[in-house]
């Protein structure tokens, strides 16, 4: 069970990682770098189910991947990867609040 403190810093990460998702929608974070961000919330991480760990790398696994390529040779959209990365925050955001 994570303490108070945990999940204040768990608060701070996701909002950080919010804004991160905010920043590569408008072309000013890479694909890189939001993943290598997301990645290093440790402590949102570990407050979080493992599922949620699971499921957040395989997100940024693709994610770095479609920057590889042009949208059209990518097998999956990047749109959709930013959407699913916002449904990850918000399910993120409701698990921290009912702890």
């Amino acid at each position: 069970m994570p303490t108070a403190a945990d999940l204040h810093m768990a608060e701070e990460q996701l909002q950080a990682l919010q804004s991160g998702l905010k920043q590569f929608q408008s072309g000013g974070l890479a694909a890189h770098a939001l993943s290598e961000m997301a990645r290093g919330q440790t402590v949102l991480l570990t407050a979080l189910p493992e599922k949620f760990t699971d499921v957040l790398h395989q997100l940024m696994d693709r994610l770095e991947s479609s920057a590889l390529f042009s949208e059209e040779s990518c097998s999956f959209s990047q749109r959709d990867l930013i959407d699913s990365l916002q449904l990850w925050v918000d399910k993120a955001t409701q698990r921290l609040t009912q702890s």
